[in-house]
This record gives structure tokens, C-alpha cells and sequence, in this order.
């Protein structure tokens, strides 16, 4: 078995107590994280020490090793409160979108060109992080934004305000 494999291994544990406790509240999850998490996070930090010496200082699973160990108080900072998340992907995910958007925006040829697609981007994002399908808010707030005439209007298009139904984005 490699060494990834070994610290793979000692990382599904840890997802597989989250998948047990996440429907628990933040309270109750903290005491179980610290009672079944700590111990394989413990573990975990002993073998990354141990190991860190036996590899090559100049291959990417020394570098991983040491990457983790720097960030060990980050890393385990989700074991003091329930409300955190063990993984970063929700972050992630949510701006990946303005990852991809910034390699494409390095072609908007004018800065009204580029004002335009960022207004667009944010429009798009907020409607997803307010429950709405882009297309039918993107299309809902085209078809009225002409008829907006006062702020109260133009206000009442806003995402959050909307009386459009919800949608699974």
C-alpha cells in the first residue's frame, strides 16, 4: 500500500464520521468530532511526522506531507465548532464560476465589454445563490427592467425580492 493510499485511507474515516453526525446539531456534532475525529486527526499527524523524512524532498507526495502540516491548525479547526464544514468545497464551488470567468474576461476587448460580463456573472450568481434558475431570473428581470421607473421597482427585480418561484439550481 503507498503512503497515499495509507493517508487516503485515514481521510475517508474522517468523512465517514462527518456522513454519521451531519444530521446532529452543532453542538452535539463538536463533542463527536472530538471524541472520533480527534483521535485519527491525532494518528494522522504522527504518521505525516513520520513520513515526511522517508520521501524524497523533492516529490509531490513530501511536498503534500509538509503542506499538510503547515496547515494543521486550519486543518483542524472545524474539530471546535459544528457549524464548520471538514472540506472547503461548498467555498470552492461557489466561486469556481469567477475562476473561470477571470480567464475569459482577460478577452473582453473594452472595459465597458468587461463592466458588462461582470455585471452579467453577478447577476447570474446571485440568482443561483438566491434559489433562482439564472435563465428564468436573467429572462424575468429583461422582460420588466424597461417598465422600472422608481427604485422600488427596480428593487423589487433584485434576486431576493422577487416573486418568482424557487428553483434547484
Amino acid at each position: 500500500m503507498s503512503k497515499a493510499d495509507v493517508a487516503i485511507g485515514k481521510i475517508r474515516q474522517l468523512y465517514a464520521i462527518e456522513q454519521r453526525i451531519k444530521a446532529l446539531a452543532p453542538k452535539q456534532k463538536t463533542a463527536q468530532r472530538q471524541q472520533l475525529a480527534q483521535p485519527i486527526l491525532e494518528d494522522l499527524k504522527t504518521w505525516l511526522q513520520a513520513n515526511a523524512s522517508r520521501v524524497p524532498k523533492d516529490s509531490l507526495t513530501y511536498k503534500a506531507i509538509q503542506y499538510t502540516l503547515n496547515q494543521w491548525d486550519y486543518l483542524v479547526g472545524y474539530l471546535d465548532d459544528g457549524r464548520l464544514q471538514i472540506s472547503n468545497a461548498l467555498a470552492e464551488n461557489a466561486i469556481r464560476p469567477f475562476a473561470v470567468g477571470r480567464r475569459n474576461w482577460l478577452f473582453a476587448d473594452t472595459s465597458r465589454g468587461a463592466r458588462a460580463s461582470a455585471t452579467v456573472y453577478s447577476l447570474i450568481e446571485t440568482a443561483k445563490a438566491n434559489g433562482l434558475a439564472p435563465y428564468d431570473y436573467l429572462r424575468h428581470v429583461l422582460t420588466h427592467i424597461a417598465a422600472a421607473d422608481t427604485v422600488e421597482a427596480i428593487e423589487a427585480l433584485l434576486p431576493w425580492q422577487t416573486n418568482m418561484t424557487t428553483s434547484s439550481v
